[in-house]
């Protein structure tokens, strides 16, 4: 998503959603003996111990907003989503009964400039230049690219190619249009709000980024956008580390056990499948 790119402004997710959401909240959410804001809490609390980077809590940074990976509308209210309760579940194999929330510039986070946190959920793509300057945990989520359109549009893998499309500057979705699609018309947005609204105007006839993006914004329509397909490009979402981190190992089985115990496949389909409306397994793959 624009999760890919070094560049990426505060506002730079869903374009219907940004407006109402705030990007200055930070808070603290209290958990009771057996919960952690809404989430589930599965296995056995305590199994995998580590020094976190403030006593008690688990710190996790993201940049907001992200619905359906973090359902609120400031940090002081977020109760659960996929990344949240991925973060809860963490928090509770490591023994601890608190998740500190922190909302983070999203330039600051990918160039490894905040600090005091133990790892950033925020649907983050894994690139060979962000392991320059922090460090990722193993993949937890595979990250394709969608393809937006105006509700009714005729769109397949062969007419796509000659359409008029949008896509957002400095990320790998944009890199993969470019080098492997190849479009005869191609226009670059600075942000995903600009590209959606060109959308919606007409000015391009397919905006393409994450999947997961775009089924949100789509979700968020009122029916007039539609994800009618996808592209493979093997990217994956990672937490990040601060560079160096002594948890790095422990984070990572941590992870690791939620993914073999099927604990992620479930806050899949509890709250990204809710959220977008739509199973992104059933899209149709083009072919570039």
């Amino acid at each position: 998503m624009r999760r890919h790119s070094p560049k990426r402004p505060g506002f730079g997710r869903l374009a219907m959603l940004a407006a109402v959401l705030a990007l200055s909240c930070v808070g603290l959410a209290k958990a009771d003996p057996t919960k952690i804001g809404d989430c589930d809490l599965v296995g056995a609390k305590g199994t995998m111990p580590f020094s976190p980077a403030r006593p008690g809590q688990l710190t996790v940074e993201v940049n907001l907003p992200g619905p359906g990976w973090w359902n609120c509308e400031t940090v002081d209210s977020i109760k659960d989503g996929y990344e949240y309760c991925m973060a809860a579940n963490i928090a509770w194999r490591a023994g601890l009964d608190k998740l500190a929330v922190v909302n983070v510039s999203w330039d600051a986070l990918v160039a490894g400039q905040t600090k005091n946190f133990d790892l950033a959920l925020s649907q983050i793509s894994i690139t060979e230049p962000r392991k320059k300057v922090v460090d990722f945990s193993i993949p937890y989520f595979d990250s394709d690219i969608g393809v937006l359109v105006r509700k009714g549009a005729e769109v397949n893998e062969t007419s796509i190619k000659d359409m008029r499309f949008g896509v957002q500057q400095a990320t790998t979705g944009a890199d993969f249009v470019i080098n492997r699609i190849k479009p005869a018309h191609l226009k670059v947005f600075p942000d995903t709000p600009s590209m959606f609204t060109a959308l919606m105007a007409g000015q391009v006839d397919v905006a393409l980024t994450d999947t997961a993006i775009v089924l949100g914004q789509a979700a968020h329509s009122d029916g007039t956008l539609d994800v009618v397909g996808q592209y493979s490009t093997g990217e994956k979402y990672g937490a990040i580390y601060p560079k160096g981190s002594p948890n790095r190992d422990v984070l990572d089985k941590i992870i690791q056990s939620m993914i073999d115990d099927g604990t992620l496949r479930k806050l899949s389909t509890r709250y990204l499948a809710e959220a977008w409306g739509e199973d992104p397994t059933k899209l149709p793959y083009f072919k570039p």
